[in-house]
């Protein structure tokens, strides 16, 4: 704490003066901008998030991440046919009118193999779109699932910009309840359709910058990428309101299964036996993270209870090593790579002295997230340690874990390839009751659990913190969205 607020300090002398006139309306202080404005190709959270801002889909969710009508209403006509129809009332940017032929288009770009998204294995089991008039179509199923309707929450897109090959990925066109207007170093501006209230996105990578320019009334909100020691250190400033949330947003290390080490099952769960959770949750969160278990936490359906499938458990690390041929006269050496975030740094640290207790040798490699992201995504890596956000519906197994799912077909970024976990996730799709798909669900669980392409480490909890002087309403959201953005009222004059 004492360092914090001495940091702090000296980060006032250094930038006094030296503050610059940011732009009117409501200024948001991110670590990370967005990448791409496709939603079809997004998938890292600063794009996502923003996304949901530019774009509808036909479904959203709600905060128990139920799916709830956005552009359109569905009806279930038989277990091989879901019928949506459109509200009629939603318009994109341009003013042009949200119609079936965009939905279309949207949905055939996302299957189009030639496309590359990472998002169509999720759709697979799509057989045909057939357009019934101006403002219905179905979806006709290779296989009945319950749950399809969670699946169409992608951004629908102006089908006349699809084909004309429009640059979405900068030049975003959407019907959401935002729209850009600027893209710029350091900053992406954006407008509340509703209302004409700016938003500007400033990048501010130093969470001790960015708490200071919250501090000198610089920007007025911030949420997430905090370390625990500057969020104590701001709940007691005056002028500041500093609200959290139970997180369902889920922090793992993954493993390169292509890899000739971290291929070794015995490697793996060494590594995931070595690292003290709960002492991480106690003393480096101070106690603002939750176990995990799974993808989901325990409150969602298909959640399962952060028991200690994975314990703390040292000697139990040290014989797999031993059983592996690694010790004292061969120790294991691997490579980690992160984000060059203080915290995730800090994060990274500390588990490399839990693993360097049972002999393992872990040199840590940061690097700016786009850098870091782009290794992970293209396989160049050992292991590494990243959070999934805004996880609701099952098709998300098949998108991370099936071994069709490998990049570019998905993102099992690993290269996970399990017989078993396949079978287990086709045969949960392939089943039309909800209560006997959770079981196998379940079980795919377990296996992951027994094979360890991740080692699941916990749930942050979610914050935020604003100015109640010039902004009011803002309550983040269990996944760490941006949705809080769209009823916020601004009091600056």
């Amino acid at each position: 704490m004492v360092r914090s607020a001495f940091l702090l300090l000296l980060l006032a002398v250094q930038l006094a003066g030296c503050a610059r006139h940011e732009p009117e309306g409501i200024r948001f202080g991110v670590q990370q901008l967005p990448f791409n404005f496709d939603p079809r190709q997004a998938t890292d959270a600063a794009s996502e998030r923003v996304n949901h801002l530019l774009y509808q889909g036909l479904v959203r969710f709600d905060e128990q991440r139920l799916p709830q009508p956005s552009l359109a209403t569905w009806e279930r006509p038989d277990p091989l046919r879901y019928r949506f129809t459109l509200t009629g009332d939603d318009h994109f940017d341009d003013g042009s009118p949200v119609t079936i032929r965009d939905v279309v288009a949207t949905y055939e770009s996302i299957l189009d193999p030639a496309g590359n998204s990472p998002h169509r294995s999720t759709l697979s089991l799509i057989r045909e779109i057939r357009a019934i008039n101006d403002s219905t179509l179905d979806f006709l199923l290779d296989r009945s699932d319950p749950y399809f309707p969670s699946y169409l929450s992608a951004g629908i897109l102006p089908a006349r910009l699809i084909e004309a090959s429009h640059d979405f990925s900068s030049k975003p066109v959407g019907s959401g309840p935002f729209r850009l207007l600027a893209r710029e170093a350091g900053r992406v501006q954006l407008e509340r359709k509703s209302d004409g209230l700016l938003l500007s996105l400033l990048l501010v990578k130093e969470p001790s910058v960015r708490v200071l320019k919250l501090l000198r009334s610089e920007i007025d909100l911030l949420q997430n990428d905090l370390p625990p020691s500057l969020v104590d250190y701001l709940a007691k400033q005056p002028g500041v309101r500093v609200r959290t949330v139970d997180g369902s947003n889920y922090t793992y290390i993954g493993f390169n299964l292509d890899d000739p080490v971290t291929s070794d099952p015995r490697i793996r769960e060494a590594v995931a036996h070595a690292i003290d959770r709960d002492a991480i949750i106690r003393h480096v969160f101070m106690g603002r993270a939750r176990k995990a278990a799974g993808l989901f936490p325990p409150e969602h359906l298909l959640g399962i209870e952060a028991r200690d499938t994975v314990p703390f458990d040292p000697e139990k690390s040290l014989a797999l090593l031993r059983e592996a041929g690694y010790g004292p006269a061969r120790p294991l050496e691997l490579t980690w790579k992160t984000s060059s975030d203080p915290f995730r740094l800090r994060l990274a640290t500390v588990m490399q002295q839990q693993l360097a207790n049972v002999g393992i040798r872990v040199r840590i490699k940061s690097y700016d997230f786009g850098t870091f992201f782009g290794d992970i995504k293209t396989g160049n890596f050992q292991l590494y340690s990243l959070t999934w956000v805004g996880l609701k519906t099952p098709d998300t197994f098949r998108y991370i874990f099936h071994s069709d799912s490998i990049p570019p077909g998905g993102a099992n970024r690993g290269r996970y390839r399990s017989l078993k976990a396949d079978r287990l996730i086709e045969s949960a799709e392939n089943e039309a009751d909800i209560d006997a798909q959770v079981i196998l669900y379940r079980q795919l669980q377990e296996q992951l659990l027994h094979d360890l392409p991740y080692v699941p480490l916990w749930y942050e909890d979610q914050l935020a913190a604003y100015r109640p002087d010039t902004i009011d309403g803002y309550v983040p959201r269990r996944d760490g969205s941006y949705d809080g953005l769209i009823g916020l009222q601004q009091h600056r004059e």
